[in-house]
């Protein structure tokens, strides 16, 4: 079972104009406004959880045949971190997981490119973890953990390693 061709991708609940564009920006990434077609993604994928994983796969192929993928890619990604750090998605592990997985993989790239909002989600996390009551332990640990992280300079030290993750490696 192989990648789906460009072709391929579910794009069908879009107007006709979206189509064009998320199809134009599949073949030939240059000849759009990435930053319009990142924001269009970002929009179906928090309305409609199942486009989700259709929408990183869109984007995936976009970045593959594009020289500076991550630019148009920032701001709509960073919306999508902010409203995995509201206080209703802090209550949901799930959506704590999935915030601070992506944080991990490309928490460090997102900060070069802006770190004034990387600040700010920070803030915005912080505050969760102090302030927010009802977190769940595991919501906790990983908020914390998280803020380590990036306080290490995005680096996991050897005292959070066994910290966090003794219990796993042993």
């Amino acid at each position: 079972m192989g990648e789906p061709s460009r072709e391929e991708y579910e794009i069908k609940s879009f107007d006709a104009e979206t189509q064009r564009l998320l199809k134009t920006a599949l073949k030939e990434p240059g000849a759009v406004d990435l930053e319009k077609v990142a924001n269009v993604i970002v929009d179906q994928s928090l309305k409609d959880c199942v486009f989700s994983k259709e929408a990183g796969r869109i984007c995936y192929t976009i970045i593959q045949v594009n020289n500076m993928p991550m630019m148009a890619l920032v701001n709509p990604v960073f919306d999508c971190l902010f409203r995995l750090a509201q206080p209703d998605s802090l209550h949901e592990e799930e959506e704590v997981d999935c915030l601070v997985l992506q944080l991990h993989r490309i928490g460090e790239q997102l900060e070069k490119m802006n770190g004034q909002r990387m600040d700010e989600l920070f803030g915005l996390l912080r505050d969760g973890f102090l302030l927010q009551d009802g977190l769940s332990s595991l919501s906790q640990l990983l908020l914390l953990e998280l803020i380590e992280f990036r306080a290490a300079g995005w680096r996991t030290t050897p005292a959070a390693q066994k910290y966090y993750y003794s219990e796993v490696s042993d």
